[in-house]
């Protein structure tokens, strides 16, 4: 077995999924930008991030799970009403943003790309 990976797209769908997963041990969230016509986000961060992000959440153990969620297109992210910016859960500055869900961890923006950060977030108990 490996360690569980769920793509949502939109509030609804990770609001879903965080219901869906209640009782995993250890649930994280990467908030990222929805992919283009060319298929790949249009946040640069996230480009850079996803692939750190995806080979490192591979090492942890089978009782993990990561919602990797797209947050929607540049213009609705980046008005200041979004609901991801603004909904007391989720209190989102930046995309990427990876945190583990009910603890304080999180990293945000050009923190997503460095592995050792990334890794370090992952195996904090």
């Amino acid at each position: 077995m490996a360690p569980k990976l769920v793509h949502v797209d939109g509030f609804d769908a990770v609001v879903k999924a965080l219901d869906e997963h209640k009782g995993s041990s250890v649930v994280f969230v990467l908030f990222c930008g929805s992919r283009t016509a060319r298929g790949v986000s249009w946040c640069p961060d996230c480009v850079t991030a996803e692939p750190i992000i995806h080979e490192s959440f591979k090492k942890c153990p089978d009782d993990h799970v990561l919602i990797h969620c797209t947050v929607g297109e540049r213009n609705f992210w980046k008005d200041k009403a979004c609901i991801f910016r603004t909904d007391a859960r989720f209190k989102l500055n930046a995309v990427p943003t990876l945190m583990r869900w009910g603890k304080p961890q999180r990293l945000e923006e050009t923190q997503c790309t460095d592995p050792g950060l990334v890794d370090m977030l992952f195996e904090d108990e």
